[in-house]
């Protein structure tokens, strides 16, 4: 829901009224008991209501209102003392912590500041329309930890870890050269690996289940040491209107974001800060022999097949090379999907410039690949009987230690790390903003109704 701004409710409650007028002083202790009040005074206001379902809209008024003026004081508490929340949450930053551990270690260690396990879980089981929005407490949380140059550059390199499920899985892949994760085949072939997308039910629309196969999938990748290139490509489809055809992906699962089940960590932040960073500027190491690089980065080559819809899009914009069919097209309709296409915004303008990211991103142009536009964010179009073809030629082009260290330095001079982090604490705030805004709501409930009728896979756009 769009929240009103403090004090536009016809009736605000005395405990409410309380909380709007709360300053957080600079001494924390002090300020970490009114942070905890402030919280407890809106969960308390809260439990005299109905869930979100069932209020009227004076009710609905009422609890905005709670909502708004403790988030008001969680924004001030977190500019004073967020670098102390997180120095204390990683022991000085010794604990590198991915995102699910840290939110649970914030709402567990520091009351007040979000919602805890047991609320989260009652929130994840309600539909996107009937949640209370404590995802916006993490993206309060968030921004600020992202804004601070010495926390967010170590929850960024946090997130650049192998994930434990890639570690885990690492001596079975590099003893078969093959692993079935789900929504992702990957494959050794050579000095490649092959990445399939292979959601034939939704037409490789995103999800957080496909958002842990690609992580895992990339990690895999980056380690293996018989890997010296990667390929993203989609499989082929089962949906009548693309059988047998390879669709490289849909973008996000909007049947999934209508059921409540795509969330701000596990799946908008997680995708950016995880597999799509890990693509861009690769795997943190930290061995013997990673003092001059301690990463593991290997080039990408792309295959698109059909088309590439939103969050398709937005991963093309970190390959080394893409291809694509003459008969594809790109999209990156966030304006009409109503909310932000990851770091889309950031890369699209340096890549096709600012007059053509308006067109694409605010207007939702489609761009098929054979028209001039095309070549600003294409590197070779062919037809689809030789895509095959120009992935092998493009593999083996890639496949060079200059070429690493290159891509590294291109990749340094056109995306600061800096700017990265920057872009990612905006984003983390105005994309939990978003996923609780009345028109996100309205047309993806909109969507699956309509996806429903037609027996159409979820996400499907097109």
């Amino acid at each position: 829901m769009t929240a009103p701004a403090i004090g536009t409710a016809t009736t605000i409650s005395t405990a409410t009224a309380t909380v709007i007028g709360t300053v957080i002083g600079t001494e924390l202790s002090k300020a970490r008991r009114t942070l905890a009040e402030a919280g407890d005074r809106a969960d308390t206001l809260l439990a005299t209501l109905p869930e979100p379902a069932a209020r009227t809209p004076e009710q609905h008024a009422l609890a905005t209102d709670a909502k708004n003026a403790a988030r008001t004081v969680r924004s001030q508490f977190m500019r004073l003392h967020g670098e102390s929340v997180y120095q204390h949450l990683t022991d000085g930053h010794r604990i590198d912590l991915r995102l699910p551990e840290l939110v649970a270690g914030a709402a567990a260690g520091w009351p007040g500041l979000m919602a805890g396990a047991e609320a989260m879980a009652a929130e994840q089981g309600r539909l996107q329309a009937e949640k209370e929005g404590l995802e916006i407490d993490q993206g309060i949380f968030l921004r600020q930890v992202l804004r601070s140059p010495a926390s967010g550059r170590h929850l960024i390199d946090a997130t650049a870890l192998p994930t434990a499920r890639a570690l885990q899985l690492l001596p079975e892949f590099r003893r078969t050269g093959e692993l079935d994760l789900g929504s992702v085949r990957l494959e050794r072939r050579g000095s490649a690996a092959h990445l399939t997308m292979c959601r034939t039910d939704c037409l490789n629309a995103e999800d957080n289940r496909q958002v842990e196969d690609m992580e895992t999938a990339v990690d895999l990748a980056l380690l293996d040491p018989q890997v010296r290139v990667g390929l993203l490509r989609g499989g082929e489809m089962t949906h009548p209107r693309y059988r047998g055809r390879r669709v490289f992906s849909a973008g996000i699962n909007l049947k999934s974001l209508h059921t409540g089940q795509i969330s701000l960590v596990d799946f908008l932040l997680r995708r950016e800060l995880g597999y799509i960073n890990k693509l861009f500027r690769g795997l943190r190491v930290e061995h013997a022999g990673s003092w001059h690089t301690p990463v593991i980065e290997k080039p990408w080559v792309a295959a698109v097949d059909t088309f590439a819809i939103g969050g398709g899009t937005q991963l093309l914009l970190v390959f080394d090379r893409v291809l694509a069919a003459a008969d594809s097209y790109l999209s990156l309709p966030a304006a009409q999907e109503g909310i932000v296409p990851g770091a889309g915004n950031l890369r699209l303008g340096r890549l096709a410039g600012g007059r053509l990211s308006r067109q694409v991103v605010l207007w939702g142009r489609r761009i098929h690949a054979t028209e001039p536009d095309a070549g600003l964010l294409l590197d070779e179009v062919v037809e689809p009987d030789r895509m095959d073809q120009a992935v092998a030629e493009s593999l083996e082009r890639l496949d060079s230690p200059a070429v690493v260290t290159n891509r590294r330095m291109l990749n340094l001079a056109e995306e600061p790390p800096e700017q990265f982090r920057q872009y990612m604490a905006e984003f983390a705030m105005q994309q939990a903003l978003r996923l609780y805004s009345q028109d996100v709501i309205g047309k993806v409930g909109r969507f699956s109704a309509a996806a429903a009728g037609a027996a159409a896979p979820a996400g499907a756009r097109t």
